[in-house]
């Protein structure tokens, strides 16, 4: 009789406590669990044995990247549903250790354990990072670190990205986002940075973390700017070099494979760090903030463009999500917006404005999740379908942190300000609709 539906169904509620929210089918063909929900499909044993010797995010990711585990329907509604089951139980949630005190949980684990079958633990996906000891954020692990996300293939991130080539959250038309494209809120949004530092023909502009170039260009060739932009990746730097020369613009846009610490040549009269800081790390985030403003002439400004985390009530609890570090963005590290400031401001900035703009980074990724699923053939093609599977999740599950104020994003402009306290800025530098 094939039972292992309910059997796995009832054996994770007794572990959890809760009911689970999603329908499951097992290996076997059964199912079990609410009619009409999503379906959580564990197609072997091996996704079982995952989750025991790695309980946790680690685990079903992966299960996930492994394709042991998968959904059937809408993975927006899935991932909503487990989300806060799983991933969101919030800092009072009991760690294994106190869940497995509960002899109702011990003996829910013991039964996992038979109907997963002989106890090997499965090799991690290749898509795993494989981690060296040593400190963190030095110039060789954050090399390491930018080459093992950003060094897949670029038609894989034209695939994902689209022509505009950006990737970071796009500048959408409010309310009524869904009539705009992806290529022009993205070129709004490089736009808005410009206004922001106030570019005009014959600036000097450093942009750390130029990515595929799209910002170097757009400020070249819209505001008459000269760039330098760096980046830690050979492959967006060939890519960008490629596209300035067909834009004609190679007299006013260098890029550098270099990274932020290794630039000399300043000062410069504006800095974009657009969607970079959260790889610098909080213990190098003051010697990041302090070398950027070193590289500004006085009344320069910086455009500081971050995804941010909700504060915690104990930051030294503070940890890396599972998932993203092991298959996303090695060693990155999210603040609090509070955090990012205190930072700018010690390193001698003038913080200006702190922009919000958390909703439009949802609706860009759920673009981009639409973008990856209409060329899902090709993508896995281009790189792996291990790795596929971990850029949907990722930015599926991005887009519901985002919609959900879990993460939010915020364009901080800061300015050197000089002595003379003249900032340089216009009395009423926003208005509101």
């Amino acid at each position: 009789m094939a039972d292992a539906a309910l059997r796995l169904k009832s054996l994770v509620e007794q572990m959890l406590g809760a009911p689970l929210p999603v329908r499951v089918r097992a290996w076997d063909g059964s199912e079990a669990g609410p009619p009409g929900a999503p379906t959580l499909v564990v197609r072997n044993r091996r996704a079982l044995r995952r989750l025991l010797f790695k309980p946790g995010e680690l685990g079903l990711a992966r299960a996930w990247v492994a394709g042991d585990l998968d959904v059937d329907g809408d993975l927006y509604a899935a991932l909503d549903l487990l989300a806060e089951l799983i991933w969101e139980r919030g800092e009072d949630a009991r760690t294994l250790g106190q869940a497995l005190r509960d002899p109702e949980v011990r003996a829910a684990v013991r039964g996992l354990v038979k109907l997963a079958g002989p106890p090997l633990p499965p090799a991690p996906p290749a898509e795993e990072i494989r981690r060296r000891r040593g400190h963190l954020h030095t110039r060789r692990t954050d090399k390491r670190a930018i080459s093992h996300h950003y060094d897949v293939g670029n038609d894989f991130y034209e695939l994902v990205l689209g022509p505009s080539m950006v990737y970071s959250c796009a500048y959408w038309p409010a309310p009524e986002s869904e009539g705009g494209t992806l290529e022009t809120a993205q070129r709004d949004k490089l736009e808005l940075v410009c206004r922001k530092l106030d570019l005009k023909p014959g600036m000097r502009l450093l942009d750390v973390g130029c990515g595929w170039g799209s910002m170097a260009i757009h400020a070249a060739r819209e505001h008459g700017v000269t760039v330098v932009g760096v980046t830690l990746s050979q492959e967006q730097a060939a890519y960008a070099r490629k596209r300035i020369a067909e834009e004609g613009l190679t007299d006013r846009i260098e890029i550098r494979v270099q990274d932020y610490r290794d630039v000399q040549d300043g000062p410069y009269d504006a800095i974009s760090s657009i969607g970079m800081a959260e790889h610098v790390g909080a213990e190098k985030y003051l010697e990041y903030a302090g070398d950027l403003y070193a590289l500004l002439k006085p009344g320069g400004r910086l455009l500081n463009h971050q995804i941010a985390r909700r504060p915690q009530r104990d930051e030294s609890a503070y940890s890396v999500d599972e998932f993203i570090d092991s298959y996303v963005f090695p060693d990155g590290e999210l603040a609090p917006v509070g955090t990012t400031v205190t930072q700018l401001e010690r390193a001698g900035f003038e913080v200006r404005d702190v922009e919000a703009i958390r909703e439009h980074y949802a609706h860009t990724l759920r673009r981009w999740v639409a973008n990856l699923e209409a060329g899902w053939e090709r993508a896995v093609r281009l790189v792996s379908p291990g790795r596929a599977r971990v850029w949907r999740l990722y930015m599926a599950a991005s887009a519901l942190s985002f919609e959900h104020n879990r993460i939010g994003v915020n364009q901080v402009l800061a300015v050197k300000t000089p002595e003379s306290g003249a900032s340089g800025l216009p009395l009423r530098a926003r208005t509101w609709n």
